[in-house]
């Protein structure tokens, strides 16, 4: 059965070591997220994802979710323990304001753990996932009563909470909804219509469940500028708080999917049901994308983390599994043949993983870090410079991570020959189980989308003119450093690369759109290479620090080995993404639909 450990000490290097949280002690949180109580609430976390999640993974796959007739759904067995562990262990409101329940420390602190409980178990870990990201909504666009009615029932994970937008013919395009509202004359709003794939829209772990829903009032604009965002529980809330009648929502059938089984997604069929305003009316696109943005960067969290949990399988089989002889002579003659690690393909597919899975959480790490930031600054010039970095991260973080993620447990499931092609090893969950995180809270190619038609241009170019400084500062800062070196020099082509890419798309995207939208993808990936490139600069100028004191020497050599493979076999691939980008669009629109 496969096993997952979570990366609490490299986490924990990340934190204090490369981005040195403790810089930010003046913001609300921060003070109270020392070194030794980040280490404990990191260990705790990591605890309960190996022992708590991840024994459930394979089996909670194979089980499934099954839906009664009357339309209840129960999650397989052990999955209502587990969730009881992680709503008793304050999990749900880490990071939320203390008002509501929560403990108020550093979201950076949540990002970490999603990351653990996604890798441990993908299905199990979304159905707080998707509650934190209605939580963020609400605190944003909630009235004081709707607050003080849901959030704290929520923070302490008797409630959760989904959102529900996608309908069987609409997806991206949110302006064709059909699910309409109709005010009742008290405030309230009845809901009809349907909605499809809603991530843990039925289950058996909380006693309500609170979904947040977009729907058009009757008479209200068409497109997108006609959408509401509602508050609509499974059960109506009485005046004392208590649950009270059931509402007029319920689970049609569960959507037979190629993974994530143990997850309960649903089709989601609204009968008139009573919902209430969320924020302003017509303007629900405004408070839902809260939720999406949220729900985008931990998609990318949940690609990272299958990316390492699958790395984890993949180097003990590698360690392990008997076959050949290495090119340079028998490493075990005691035994029939070698391990599979000592074949340099071998080791070039484990370090590539593993190369871009420190590179990732680093990234991950950081864009939570302008998150809270972004949200907890006094300065408003600060909260400026890192809501730019935190919008242009987010199509990366969400993009970037989940293809990568998903193509590493690819490679992992490919060190285990045939045996990864049989379900009782568990890597083929693994990759079954991150190919939605490439579809789902916006697919890739509208993450590449967003990236080019919106984030880049947006307020003139200013959050790409700021990273771009930001990476040509630290190459000069550090050049002239023997030990940074292998990590500066090969990032200046880089960053080089990523500037003629934007400069090329400045000149020839305005006059044909076309060329924009064929380069989409690879300028994402283009800036991703780079931002996974300064981040392995990052963090080698951490691991440098530490071999100066004595520190943990050989686990930061072994930082310094990997960071170097990065960048020789792995960032010379922006050279090929700008190649394709300056392509154009000519050849990708040349032919005649009907030639397909």
């Amino acid at each position: 059965m496969p096993s997952y450990r979570a990366p609490v000490e490299d986490t924990l290097f990340l934190l204090n070591d490369v981005l040195a949280i403790h810089r930010y002690d003046n913001l609300p949180g921060f003070a109270d997220a020392s070194a030794d109580l980040a280490q404990a609430v990191l260990s705790e976390g990591g605890r309960l994802a190996g022992e708590v999640f991840a024994p459930l993974n394979l089996s909670g796959d194979r089980e499934g979710c099954t839906r009664r007739e009357d339309g209840s759904v129960v999650t397989p067995k052990g999955f209502k323990a587990a969730y009881d562990a992680y709503a008793a262990g304050g999990w749900m409101g880490l990071s939320i304001p203390e008002e509501f329940g929560g403990q108020g420390l550093p979201h950076v602190l949540n990002t970490a753990m999603q990351e653990f409980v996604s890798g441990a178990n993908l299905a199990l870990s979304m159905y707080p996932g998707l509650t934190q990201g209605a939580i963020a909504a609400l605190l944003v666009h909630g009235s004081p009563e709707q607050k003080a009615t849901y959030l704290p029932k929520m923070v302490e994970g008797a409630w959760t909470g989904t959102m529900n937008l996608t309908e069987p013919h609409c997806g991206t395009d949110l302006g064709l909804l059909k699910t309409k509202a109709v005010p009742n004359g008290d405030g309230s709003y009845s809901l009809t219509g349907t909605k499809i794939f809603i991530s843990a829209g039925e289950h058996d772990l909380s006693e309500n469940i609170v979904h947040l829903v977009i729907a058009r009032i009757e008479g209200a604009p068409s497109g997108t500028k006609g959408i509401s965002l509602f508050v609509v529980p499974k059960f109506l809330v009485n005046a004392d708080g208590s649950v009270g009648e059931r509402n007029a929502v319920a689970c049609g059938s569960i959507e037979h999917k190629m993974g994530i089984h143990a997850n309960s997604t649903c089709v989601m069929n609204y009968d008139g049901a009573k919902g209430w305003l969320v924020g302003q009316e017509n303007r629900g696109l405004a408070a839902m994308f809260v939720m999406m943005n949220e729900a985008r960067l931990a998609v990318g969290v949940q690609g990272l983390g299958q990316s390492e949990a699958a790395y984890q399988n993949a180097v003990a089989y590698a360690q392990e599994r008997l076959q050949g002889r290495s090119l340079t002579g028998a490493k075990a003659p005691d035994k029939a043949a070698d391990p599979i690690i000592v074949h340099p393909d071998v080791r070039r597919t484990l370090m590539q993983i593993r190369a871009f899975n420190e590179a990732a959480r680093a990234l991950m790490l950081w864009t939570a870090l302008n998150s809270d930031i972004a949200h907890r600054s006094q300065d408003a010039a600060e909260r400026q410079a890192a809501e730019d970095m935190l919008g242009l991260m987010t199509p990366v973080v969400k993009g970037v991570l989940t293809d990568r993620g998903f193509a590493n447990a690819v490679e992992a499931q490919q060190m285990f020959g045939g045996h990864g092609y049989v379900e009782e090893w568990g890597m083929s969950q693994f990759v079954r189980d991150a190919r939605i995180a490439m579809i789902y809270e916006g697919a890739n190619g509208i993450q590449a989308m967003d990236l080019i038609g919106r984030k880049l241009p947006k307020d003139g170019g200013r959050a790409m003119m700021a990273f771009l400084t930001e990476v040509q500062t630290f190459i000069k800062d550090h050049g002239e450093d023997e030990g940074m070196k292998p990590f500066v020099a090969p990032l200046q082509p880089a960053l080089n690369d990523l500037q003629a890419a934007v400069m090329w798309l400045m000149q020839n995207a305005f006059s044909k759109p076309d060329n924009a939208g064929a380069a989409a993808t690879d300028l994402m990936h283009l800036l991703g290479q780079v931002v996974l490139g300064y981040m392995w600069a990052k963090i080698a100028r951490a691991a440098l620090a530490k071999k100066a004191e004595g520190a943990d020497v050989e686990r930061m050599d072994a930082k310094l080995v990997l960071g170097r493979f990065f960048m020789e076999r792995m960032l010379p691939e922006t050279s090929l993404r700008l190649a394709r980008i300056k392509a154009g669009a000519e050849t990708t629109m040349a032919l005649p639909a009907e030639a397909f």
